[in-house]
C-alpha cells in the first residue's frame, strides 16, 4: 500500500522512514514538508500539492508538531485517505474528536499512535497486572530535552507539551497495563521562567501512583515504572521494553527499537478492515494535569 509521510524532521528520519523500508505492507510514495526529503521520494511543501498529484496514496502519515496538526489531518480525511497520527494525536482533545467523527463520516481509517504501548515488555506486564490489585505504583521519566529534541523550541511553546511530550508515553503505557481506569488528583509542574511549557512536573494519580517527569536528566536516561501488588512487584525498565517481576527479570529485550515497526503494521491491519483505533486516556491526564496543577517558575531553559 502507498502512503506518505508529512512532517520530515528528527522523528521520521530516525523512526518513521526505517520502519516504513522495513515494512512488508507499505510504500513510502511521496513526503510533504517544509524542508525535509527523503532521497528518492517525490517531496511537497503542502499538503494540498501531494493529495492532488497521488490520487494512489491512500494513507497518510503524520509527523508534524502538535499545534500546526489539525488543518493538515482535515484536509486528509476530507480528501478521503486514511489517516495515521503521531503522538499526541492532537493539540487539544477537541481536536481528536472532530477528526474521529470526519473519519466515520468519510468511511476511512484513523489511527491514534502511542508508539511506547509497542514497546517489547508491555503487553506481558498488562496480562500480569489483570488480576492484581494495584497498591501503590512509581513512575520515574526523565530523559535530557538537549539529545531528543536538539533546539526544537516549538515543545516549549503553548501547545508544544514541554516535559509531557516524553511524559505522556509513561502515561500512554499506564494507561494500557493497568486494570481499572486511573485519573488525575493533584500536580506540580515547572515552568521556566522563559517558557510557555514546562520542564518538570509531579502527579499523583489514582491507587497511590505518582509520577516524575523531568527534561533536565543528562547522562543515562531513567524510564521505570514500579507496583506493589497483592500479588508481589512489577517493573518495566527502559521505556517498557524490559520486565521485572520480584525483582528478577522475565521478559523483554534491551533494545529499544521496534516500536515504530509495530505501529506501521498495526496500521496496515486497521487499513485492510476498514477499521479505526482511536484512544486518547493518555491525553486526558495531560490535560487534567494543566488543569489540576499548581504552577511553579523555575530558570531560564535554552538550548
Amino acid at each position: 500500500m502507498k502512503i506518505a509521510l508529512v512532517g520530515i524532521g528528527k522523528i521520521a528520519l530516525d523512526q518513521h522512514v526505517p520502519a516504513l523500508e522495513a515494512s512488508p505492507d507499505w510504500e513510502l510514495a511521496a513526503t510533504v514538508s517544509r524542508n525535509g526529503k527523503v532521497a528518492g521520494v517525490p517531496a511537497y511543501a503542502r499538503i494540498g500539492e501531494m493529495l492532488d498529484a497521488h490520487p494512489e496514496i491512500g494513507t497518510v502519515s503524520l509527523c508534524l508538531p502538535p499545534v500546526p496538526r489539525f488543518l493538515v489531518a482535515q484536509a486528509v480525511l476530507f480528501a478521503g485517505r486514511n489517516l495515521m497520527l503521531e503522538k499526541p494525536p492532537g493539540a487539544t482533545l477537541a481536536e481528536v474528536h472532530i477528526l474521529c467523527d470526519l473519519a466515520m463520516a468519510q468511511g476511512v481509517s484513523l489511527y491514534t499512535t502511542w508508539h511506547s504501548r509497542m514497546a517489547h515488555a508491555v503487553a506481558g506486564a498488562k496480562a500480569w497486572l489483570a488480576d492484581c490489585d494495584i497498591r501503590s505504583g512509581r513512575i520515574i521519566w526523565r530523559e535530557d530535552v538537549r539529545k531528543w529534541h536538539p533546539g526544537q523550541d516549538w515543545i516549549f511553546e503553548a501547545g508544544g507539551m514541554g516535559v509531557f511530550d516524553p511524559g505522556i508515553n509513561a502515561l500512554s503505557i499506564l494507561t494500557e497495563i493497568l486494570p481499572v481506569p486511573v485519573h488525575l488528583t493533584a500536580a506540580e509542574i515547572d515552568f521556566p521562567g522563559n517558557r510557555q511549557a514546562p520542564i518538570a512536573a509531579r502527579l499523583q494519580l489514582g491507587q497511590n501512583i505518582t509520577a516524575d517527569f523531568d527534561f533536565r536528566q543528562e547522562g543515562p536516561q531513567t524510564w521505570d515504572m514500579e507496583f506493589q501488588t497483592d500479588r508481589g512487584s512489577l517493573a518495566l525498565r527502559m521505556g517498557g521494553n524490559l520486565l521485572e517481576i520480584d525483582g528478577q527479570r522475565v521478559g523483554g529485550q534491551d533494545s529499544i527499537m521496534g516500536e515504530y515497526p509495530a505501529l506501521y503494521d498495526r496500521m496496515a491491519r486497521l487499513v485492510e478492515q476498514s477499521a479505526s483505533e482511536v484512544d486518547v486516556s493518555p491525553m486526558v491526564l495531560v490535560a487534567d494535569a494543566f488543569t489540576l496543577g499548581r504552577r511553579t517558575t523555575v530558570e531560564d531553559f535554552e538550548f
